[in-house]
């Protein structure tokens, strides 16, 4: 039989390993105002993946650092239980949870570079945790870091146990995360956005391998994720939370393809798919399509551009062309080229061969560092992968926005301050938030700044670094229909680089497929994604967790 919190009972079910029944935290002490949690209840088995799915601030995150007492100091658990194996874990002293942090209970965190310590070696941080869960000699340790990181499907494990986190790429970074977080043998684990940061491909390995895991050790798995496609294809059971309640429970099968709360509702809608349009998420009426321009001159065309960085060719004669009012995807995996373009097309690297023409005038000749000056400089513009990081924290929104027009446009005074309250508008960014500096904005705030400082100088190209990347569906769905809006009405063009290849489809009219630093298949995106002729690119689509 199923409790109400999920838990199982009765002769030959698994045995619950987390209950958490009625749970609720509060940051800012008892007299605070802001409730992260309310009266939070789920349970996992052993051997059971549960997905915690939601929008930003509803509370997945308090809910992953709350079960192993990583609050920080101004969080207060107000109400409610956390039983571990039958353990109550919200009384347990400093010194047992100690005990069970790292060993009995892990995590894996969402950013891996940031999580490992970037001035010790992997094996040396996976054999201090060895040592400090198990009672191992250092010759001993020292073969159980190999046989982990053996176990997580590292190739070379002898290399990578030597190498520091910056010489390894996304994917063996999260690998080797994941070979820590088992070093004390855990009997819950607890993935806090594991995949946002890799490309389909790593990302789907890396959720195969913990599943497999999962599996074969036993395991349970509290699965923190944005992704519904994902959850959808890797979790058990599902747990909807809104503004730190749980509106919705149950398997994952019958949540997502019947969900009876509105707010599951709405986060399914805002759910890239396939076959779907920018239109079917839409949540205003967006502008009529300017037609593709069709003239002989393309806005942009990349020829035979190369780009070497000592004996590694990050890009290798790569060529397309990008038509006015036209969206052009740039796919591919981790490593495969697509931010050196990035840098390229916007002039803020020098390529080592080839030619980029835009308006029909060769720009690749142009020093980048000289670049500022010309008056394409104002025509091109880059949207960045991570909103908040990459505004100056010094300035506030205002001024980030105000800055190229300051630059580049000669605006001061009144004059300034209106087209920056033009610009907060047409990105629907409230006016009393241009006077906050970019910590204190939402993912999805500081987005929209970073699109207002984008448009501001009215560029005709628009390239976009994984502008959705870190964003949870429903941000995601709206800052989309906002760039498809702006693209409409402003006739801009876009080059948009994602790994999310559900979200190219749904924005982009043509595709181009790098590996390696080369193009390896471009057309228009329905054949692309419909009819793939490369191998490579069906194992890309093949990876992409799909909500149907």
């Amino acid at each position: 039989m199923v409790s109400a919190t999920g838990s199982t009972c009765g002769a030959g079910m698994a045995e619950d390993v987390l209950q958490v029944e009625g749970l609720s935290v509060r940051y800012g002490g008892h007299g605070a105002q802001e409730a992260a949690l309310r009266e939070v209840s789920l349970s996992i088995a052993s051997g059971e993946v549960v997905a915690a799915v939601g929008e930003s601030g509803a509370g997945k995150s308090t809910l992953a650092a709350t079960v192993p007492r990583l609050l920080p100091p101004s969080a207060t658990i107000t109400n409610g239980s956390v039983r571990f194996v039958r353990e109550e874990l919200t009384t347990a002293s400093p010194a047992r949870m100690r005990v069970l942090r790292g060993g009995e209970i892990a995590m894996v965190f969402q950013n891996p570079r940031a999580a490992l310590n970037p001035i010790r070696r992997i094996g040396r941080q996976i054999a201090d945790a060895v040592r400090a869960h198990r009672s191992l000699p250092r010759r001993g340790a020292r073969a159980e870091v190999v046989a982990l990181l053996e176990a997580v499907k590292i190739a070379d494990p002898e290399r990578v146990a030597n190498a520091y986190a910056h010489e390894l790429s996304g994917g063996q970074c999260q690998r080797a995360l994941i070979a820590l977080a088992l070093a004390g043998r855990p009997r819950l684990l607890i993935a806090d956005e594991p995949t946002t940061a890799l490309d389909t491909v790593t990302g789907a390995a890396v959720m195969e391998l913990l599943a497999g895991l999962v599996a074969e050790r036993d395991m349970a798995m509290l699965l923190v994720t944005h992704d519904l496609a994902l959850a959808a294809k890797r979790a058990d059971r599902i747990v909807v939370m809104k503004a730190g309640r749980v509106v919705e429970t149950g398997p994952s099968s019958s949540v997502l393809a019947t969900p009876g709360d509105a707010y599951t509702r709405a986060l399914v809608a805002a759910t890239p798919r396939t076959g779907r349009g920018i239109e079917a998420i839409a949540s205003e009426q967006l502008p009529p399509v300017r037609p593709v321009a069709v003239e002989a001159e393309p806005l942009l065309a990349v020829s035979d551009l190369s780009m070497r960085f000592g004996a590694v060719q990050a890009l290798d004669r790569v060529s397309f062309e990008v038509r006015r009012g036209e969206s052009l995807g740039i796919v591919g995996e981790s490593g495969a080229g697509k931010s050196t373009l990035a840098r390229l097309i916007c002039r803020l690297d020098d390529p080592s061969a080839g030619a980029i023409r835009f308006e029909g005038r060769e720009i690749g000749k142009i020093p980048a560092r000289g670049f500022h000056r010309m008056p394409e400089r104002r025509r091109i513009q880059l949207v960045f992968q991570d909103p908040g990081g990459s505004l100056d924290p010094r300035l506030t929104a205002f001024e980030a926005i105000a800055e190229p027009l300051r630059r580049m446009a000669a605006l001061g005074g009144g004059c300034l301050k209106e087209t920056v309250a033009d610009l907060a508008e047409r990105v629907q960014l409230s006016r009393e938030l241009l006077e906050r500096p970019p910590h204190t904005l939402s993912e999805g705030q500081a987005a929209r700044v970073g699109i207002a400082r984008a448009i501001a100088l009215s560029p005709n190209l628009l390239v976009l670094d994984e502008p959705t990347g870190a964003l949870d569906v429903s941000v995601q769905a709206a800052i989309l229909t906002l760039l498809e809006r702006l693209k409409r009405e402003m006739g801009l063009s876009f080059v948009f680089i994602s790994h999310d290849l559900a979200v190219v489809r749904m924005m982009c009219e043509r595709v181009v497929v790098l590996r390696d630093g080369r193009v390896v298949e471009a057309g228009p995106t329905e054949t692309v994604f419909s009819q793939p002729a490369e191998d490579y690119t069906r194992r890309l689509i093949e990876a992409l967790p799909v909500l149907e």
